[in-house]
């Protein structure tokens, strides 16, 4: 049962019932007693119209308004006998009565004689007569055509304090601050005014819209638009500095000094491994060059410049990325520590000082206490007469001797090298393969080919006569080397020409005259060329060799006679 009441049939009368339906819109309702889903009528008791047609199944809407809304007087006199009266016999209980729906062009049937009534005044019951249903505070206001439809709020309060020449207020949340959207006029196409949802809906957005817009400053709108143009200056400009700052990283030149730098030197050293970048920063740090890219696209630029070693580099300050890529290509501008092939250990510790300003006999005093900590093999001879356990172990190179570096780190840097270089021979194998006690008499070996011969030629016919004066089939020297180089070895010297007493008398294990087989260890640093004779001699039966010249010619012999003749040939030097 709702507000409004209930007709006496299944259906609801009155057309603001929530349950009505919207028929009433289109333009014309349902005919008293008619069904709103078809022409087919319903009776009901208290409407003589229903009684007198409740044999019909189709009764036009139109005829039920034509009998209400014409009258015949003649008609009426023959039918009730001339005398007029009511045609209804009795009045009815006092119903509702709606018209029939807005601007629809006909009115509700009233009694004859009876004036047309306002269906929302005031009237006493009866039939054509109706009460006011809008009269009081809690009822619903009248319905409003589709379109002028508004939310409840807005019906009950209508705006009576408007200004057309007064400016809006804003009402989107982004400038309100508010969550909730604001409050829009209804539209034609919106829900049902008569659902409940969509009533409901409507005030809750009403109600949004009315807190909304309490206590609001104009002035906000303002501050909104100068914020929002403060948001977009600011993204404009650091899409700006992007983008530009990607352009010049990618097309833009690096920063770069000019020329050939200053006056000021400094040494700077490269480790092996580097490369591009990594020498680049270097320089950098140094403060050789201004960026790494500058000198990384000089470097690809220039046709020689991945030839660029590890090393010591004595450069200027402030040069260009192009400078100094052609500086490091001068050898004159590496400060490297270079150790020819045969060079003696004692003299590599004088360079080393010379190299660090060191007093004379600091290098070989650090040599000989810290050889064990240095990375020696394991396969080094311990015997107490090798003069130099790190002997053959200082490979011959080119290294980066810093100045402010220590002894020790160079003297590593070296045996490191040797350790390397000897891995790839297996000198292991090769000692097993020729018959020597192990890669340390290998090293020996190609340490006397390297000291006595002078042209790689040289050193497979000379390594040849070391194992051929070896082999205990040997009768000619009965395995004795008689090696000048190593007696000068021992004496720390170099001289060609040694008497035959001094020889002889002398016993030192260093002394191939006197002592048979190898030295105790080796005598120099062999480079690849000598060891690589060392490890494939020739096999021409080579026993003899005369240096004839002195110092680079050295020629050789099979037989005792042919080296006597190659003696003669020497002395004949006087």
């Amino acid at each position: 049962m709702t507000e409004y009441g209930r007709g006496p049939g299944s259906e609801p009368w009155h057309p603001e019932d929530p349950l009505y339906g919207d028929q009433g819109w289109g333009g014309r309702q349902a005919d008293h007693g008619q069904s709103q889903y078809g022409d087919q009528q319903q009776s009901f008791p208290q409407d003589p119209y229903a009684q007198q047609h409740q044999n019909h199944q189709q009764y036009p809407q139109q005829q039920s308004y034509d009998q209400h809304q014409q009258y015949d007087p003649q008609q009426h006199q023959q039918q009730y006998g001339g005398q007029q009266q009511d045609p209804y016999g009795q009045q009815p209980p006092a119903q509702p009565q709606y018209d029939g729906g807005w601007d629809s062009g006909q009115q509700a049937a009233v009694p004859y004689g009876a004036e047309p009534q306002d269906p929302y005044a005031q009237q006493q019951p009866g039939y054509g007569e109706s009460h006011d249903y809008y009269g009081t505070p809690e009822a619903y206001p009248p319905p409003q055509p589709p379109g002028r439809r508004e939310a409840p709020e807005q019906q009950q309060k209508p705006s009576t304090d408007w200004d057309p020449d007064e400016p809006q207020e804003e009402t989107h949340p982004f400038f309100t601050g508010t969550d909730e959207p604001a409050a829009r006029e209804p539209r034609d196409d919106d829900d049902d005014p008569d659902d409940d949802s969509s009533r409901s809906s409507r005030r809750g957005r009403g109600g949004s819209e009315r807190r909304g817009g309490k206590g609001k400053k104009k002035s906000r709108n303002g501050c909104a638009c100068l914020v929002v143009s403060l948001v977009l200056v600011g993204g404009l400009g650091g899409v700006s500095y992007v983008g530009y700052t990607y352009w010049k990283k990618q097309f833009g030149a690096p920063a770069d000094f000019a020329g050939s730098g200053t006056s000021e030197q400094v040494e700077v050293e490269i480790p092996e491994g580097s490369y591009g970048y990594d020498i680049a920063n270097i320089l950098r740090k140094k403060g050789v060059i201004k960026s790494s890219d500058a000198f990384v696209a000089a470097q690809n630029d220039n046709p020689r410049g991945k030839l660029i070693q590890a090393g010591v580099y004595l450069l200027n300050k402030e040069m260009s990325g192009a400078s100094a890529v052609v500086l490091m290509l001068d050898t004159k501008s590496q400060n490297l520590l270079v150790i020819p092939e045969g060079t003696r250990n004692a003299k590599v510790y004088e360079k080393i000082d010379l190299r660090l300003g060191l007093e004379r006999g600091a290098t070989a005093k650090i040599a000989k206490t810290k050889a064990e900590s240095l990375g020696l093999p394991k396969w080094v001879d311990d015997n107490p007469d090798v003069k130099d356990p790190l002997e053959g172990f200082l490979y011959p190179a080119a290294y980066p001797v810093a100045k402010g570096s220590k002894p020790e780190d160079a003297l590593k840097r070296m045996v490191t090298r040797a350790n390397k270089e000897y891995d790839k021979l297996d000198l292991e194998a090769v000692a097993k393969r020729l018959k020597l006690d192990g890669p340390w008499q290998v090293v020996t070996v190609a340490s006397l080919v390297q000291v006595e011969g002078k042209t790689h030629d040289d050193f497979r016919k000379m390594a040849e006569v070391v194992y051929n004066r070896l082999k205990p089939t040997n009768t000619e020297t009965n395995q004795l080397l008689q090696f000048d180089s190593a007696f000068n070895y021992l004496n720390n010297q170099s001289n060609i020409k040694i008497s035959e007493s001094e020889i002889l008398s002398n016993k030192d294990p260093y002394n191939t005259y006197t002592q048979r087989g190898l030295t105790p260890g080796p005598i120099s640093n062999p480079g690849a060329d000598a060891l690589a004779a060392a490890l494939n001699p020739t096999t021409e039966g080579w026993l003899y060799f005369v240096a004839t010249d002195g110092e680079h010619k050295t020629e050789f012999a099979k037989t005792y006679d042919e080296h006597l003749k190659l003696k003669e040939k020497f002395d004949a030097l006087g």
